[in-house]
């Protein structure tokens, strides 16, 4: 089953906070250090929920 590019996308760092289990704050500090999948379309953060899935699994293999 393929997911629309709609529902793939997380808009604005509150999503992106509550997808991943953080506050706003961690995700604009993430995204400042390069260290979290996101991108901008214009001055607004977005992230796809399929990449974070990706970066949350290889977080867990380099932790281990």
């Amino acid at each position: 089953m393929e997911v629309e590019l709609k529902d793939d996308i997380l808009k604005g760092a509150d999503a992106i906070a509550e997808f991943i289990g953080e506050d706003r704050r961690a995700v604009y500090h993430l995204v400042r250090g390069g260290k979290i999948p996101t991108f901008r379309l214009g001055e607004n953060i977005r992230a796809r929920k399929s990449t974070l899935l990706a970066w949350i699994a290889q977080q867990e293999g380099v932790a281990a």
